[in-house]
């Protein structure tokens, strides 16, 4: 070509041992998810605060050397100070210790709550979508029928029944139903994954239905699960906060945000602080699990892949 100068090409021989070369390195789907996990700083922001109160919810009721049960006359509703972090409350506890034992309740409530309907609902759901027919259409009614009845007078009944209002009540009564969203969540994927070849080549092969369910079609739906119990946990601390708020849910001795929520909300105009604290860890918690499940959304998703 005229007006170009032949400087500017180079030739370029053809190497045949440049085939063998890798263009990037080997990596799992879990491997690329996490990597793609740690490029969203709003999630990686919302692992470092979820991290921060489940290690304060272990060590934090003994920071302040004051035993969160201990009543002092002497110290009724002080304001925040060098002694008291967060203030004392009208029975003169240190407010400090009790919002952090009682994250521990609500903690617990949350993630056990998540998992055992995770575990309940997987294995229902996958059932219901392996066999499909009148036996997804019974057990899909029943689950429609269960979704139905409000979890509130699941808790009044089983409070009633069994005369107490601890955590393994409270687990129980929002586990009753709670598992159903998870089960109607796994089976919509199911019925997608149950027509995969590798599916029919199992089956083919005379793999028990128990087998397929556990080892192939509950494993390749994790990302969705996993995505879905973090958006449980924040639902299954609501609905214990929203509980003891109204006294339904943990009595004295023991504590939660919810029930410091609703202890501190009659003296809220002249001592704010007692609401706020509790109040702020849940809005912490369940903020931050939420924005979590929206970056494992687009972390697991294998379209984004890159």
């Amino acid at each position: 070509m005229e007006g170009i100068s032949k400087d500017k090409f180079k030739k370029i021989s053809i190497d045949i041992s440049a085939g063998e070369q890798i263009a990037r390195p080997r990596m799992t789907y879990w491997q690329d998810a996490w990597r793609r996990l740690k490029t969203n700083k709003v999630a990686m922001l919302s692992i470092i605060i979820l991290l921060t109160i489940m290690i304060m919810t272990i060590i934090g009721p003994y920071l302040s050397g004051f035993p969160y049960e201990e009543i002092n006359p002497a110290k009724i509703n002080i304001k925040p100070n060098s002694e008291h972090w967060f203030g004392t409350d009208e029975l003169g506890r240190d407010v400090f210790s009790r919002v952090w034992q009682a994250g521990r309740i609500s903690m617990v409530i949350g993630i056990v709550g998540a998992l055992i309907a995770t575990v309940v609902g997987s294995i229902y759901g996958a059932v219901a979508a392996y066999f499909g027919g009148k036996v997804d259409t019974i057990m899909m009614r029943i689950v429609e029928i269960l979704m139905s009845v409000p979890y509130l007078i699941i808790v009044i009944l089983i409070s009633i029944i069994t005369e107490t209002r601890s955590i393994g009540t409270l687990l129980v009564s929002l586990t009753l139903t709670g598992w159903c969203g998870m089960a109607r969540l796994v089976r919509g994927q199911m019925l997608q994954l149950k027509q995969q070849e590798y599916i029919m080549a199992a089956e083919a092969l005379g793999v028990s239905p128990w087998k397929i369910i556990t080892r192939h079609l509950i494993p390749n739906s994790l990302g969705i699960v996993i995505v879905a119990i973090t958006f449980d946990i924040p639902g299954y601390i609501f609905a214990e906060t929203f509980l003891s708020y109204i006294g339904l849910g943990v009595q004295p001795p023991s504590t939660s945000w919810g029930a410091l929520a609703s202890a501190a909300q009659q003296n809220f105009i002249f001592y704010p602080h007692q609401l706020f604290f509790p109040s702020l860890m849940i809005a912490l918690t369940m903020l931050s699990f939420t924005l979590l499940g929206d970056g494992l959304r687009d972390a697991l998703d294998p379209k984004l892949r890159q």
